[in-house]
């Protein structure tokens, strides 16, 4: 027999060994010696009051045992000779896009413009040491997307789009910990990510996909409203069937050729901001309600924050507790900051980008010649600016976070995780007034939510402007495009995923959607 139920731990009791397995005997009021396993399903923690609480859902099994696998089978085929899918671009979406493929048993031909993971690693050194962008390998450029080396957060709000739990156990499949199948908030870690992504090529690889890195699509033949070709860098013509176009949303370049072929867009709403970066001792005392170093049993403090700030959400994206600050630039002359943790997520910072609302129709009059590309236009922009101000190079401009408000230069700067370097710039004035204006108010407000973060002790860094696609590839409801037929925009770059785990559930969509018109 097996029982799930509710348990509540205290932070006293969960250093008491089998303490689920006497509690869960206590609730079903039956002797622990029948019990044979306690299997954890989920895992929360409950801090907002003094008294910490973990809650976990389980299944208890009494007198039966654990199954050793999973009701999730990977069945993955010989697809060698198999009919082709072309799949542009090998993030989340390109991966699980390649994956679903060879499940359904076509051939998927994946076109990356960047480089394997281990590559990447120069790359990715050259921005934080030599300030140096390679403009198709750096942190949101190659294997694994932007995700790779950005952290891995898993958690989702997009639970009607696809089956969560199987893009959770096909990574545990390839290598990652089953604890991201328990946490609330689960994450992976940076440190880890690199291998399970070549774990998944090589099992393309291993089943007949093909996966080609440093080969960037630069155009597309259509005729007849239909893909035919696929133009690459080297000068070859590869003529396809069925694309899956899941370049990710900073491929600016193929926005850019879209629109110069006449082929739809629309401007999309989106979120631009920056990055604060706390100690995460501040954090941990907020969140935890406690004076000095936090408990050994708890993790890195999170936190989410929200409000409205004249009509406009300002909130806060992608927090990194015990993380870094990393420059996500994909061209010289911009600078980009995003944020990431490693897995144990032990660095002595916390930080979040704070971004505010933007909308499409309202806030980019001065853009409209540039049509659907105006919100682009005005990303790049910003990041333009933050490039001069930081120095001209991968500096990025900061201030600390109560001067920003104040609308006061910094004389100096906090300590910080963002290897290039920060170089103190009046954000204040230099954010344009429907950014800036709402991200002062939203700190002070953000203040009297957790007491203890509006602080000097914070600095904030611009700017973080990737937050998502500024432009929507429109699709029918059978997920090909509206005009081109054989073209299906997929994941983040179409508009139509907002992190890892979306993505992959939409890659995994417009792999079978591709599938059926074939």
């Amino acid at each position: 027999m097996i029982k799930e139920i509710q348990l509540r731990v205290n932070l006293i009791e969960e250093r008491k060994e089998n303490i689920l397995l006497y509690k869960a005997a206590k609730q079903l009021g039956v002797d622990k010696n029948e019990i044979s396993a306690v299997k954890v399903l989920r895992k929360s923690i409950d801090a907002r009051k003094k008294d910490i609480i973990f809650n976990y859902k389980v299944a208890v099994y009494i007198s039966e045992n654990i199954p050793e696998k999973s009701d999730y089978i990977f069945d993955y085929k010989d697809v060698s000779n198999a009919k082709e899918v072309h799949i542009v671009g090998f993030g989340p979406a390109g991966m699980y896009a390649a994956l679903r493929c060879i499940e359904l048993g076509f051939k998927p031909i994946v076109l990356e413009r960047g480089k394997n993971v281990q590559n990447r690693r120069r790359d990715i050194k050259a921005i934080n040491q030599d300030h140096i962008v390679n403009d198709d390998s750096n942190y949101c450029y190659g294997e694994g997307g932007a995700g790779t080396y950005s952290d891995g957060k898993l958690y989702t709000r997009s639970l009607k789009r696809g089956d969560v739990r199987r893009i959770f156990e096909n990574l545990v499949f390839h290598g990652a910990t089953e604890q991201i199948l328990i946490d609330a908030h689960p994450h992976i870690g940076t440190n880890k990510l690199p291998k399970i992504i070549q774990n998944i090529r090589e099992n393309i690889l291993k089943y007949g996909g093909e996966v080609h890195f440093e080969t960037r699509v630069e155009d597309f033949v259509i005729k007849n409203n239909k893909i035919q070709a696929l133009h690459l860098q080297n000068g070859q013509e590869m003529a396809v069937n069925s694309v899956i176009l899941a370049t990710g949303h900073s491929a600016r370049d193929i926005y850019q050729l879209l629109h110069k072929k006449n082929i739809a867009l629309k401007a999309k709403s989106f979120a631009m901001g920056v990055r604060v970066e706390h100690p995460q001792e501040i954090i941990d005392q907020i969140q935890y309600s406690c004076s000095g170093e936090r408990d050994e049993l708890l993790p890195a403090a999170a936190y989410s924050l929200v409000q409205q700030v004249n009509n406009r959400g300002v909130y806060s994206f992608c927090m990194c507790p015990g993380g870094f600050i990393v420059p996500a630039a994909t061209a010289s002359g911009e600078v980009v900051v995003n944020g990431m943790s490693p897995s144990r997520r032990n660095n002595k910072f916390a930080n979040s980008g704070i971004v505010v609302e933007l909308d499409i129709d309202r806030d980019f009059k001065k853009y409209e010649k540039f049509g659907a590309l105006k919100g682009l236009e005005f990303q790049k922009d910003l990041e333009k600016i933050s490039f001069f101000a930081g120095g001209r190079t991968q500096t990025a401009p900061a201030q600390r976070l109560v001067d920003f408000v104040d609308g006061r230069l910094s004389t100096n700067l906090n300590e910080t995780s963002y290897q290039p370097g920060l170089n103190s710039a009046p954000l204040h004035s230099l954010l344009p007034k429907i950014i800036g204006s709402r991200l002062r108010k939203g700190f002070e407000g953000f203040g009297k939510k957790m007491h203890g973060y509006y602080t000097n002790e914070a600095n904030i860094v611009g700017v973080e402007s990737r937050t998502s696609s500024p432009v929507n590839i429109p699709r029918k409801e059978d997920l090909e495009h509206t005009e081109i037929e054989g073209l299906f925009p997929c994941g983040e770059g179409g508009g139509y995923a907002g992190g890892i785990v979306s993505a992959a559930m939409d890659g995994e969509r417009c792999a079978e959607a591709a599938i059926a018109k074939i």
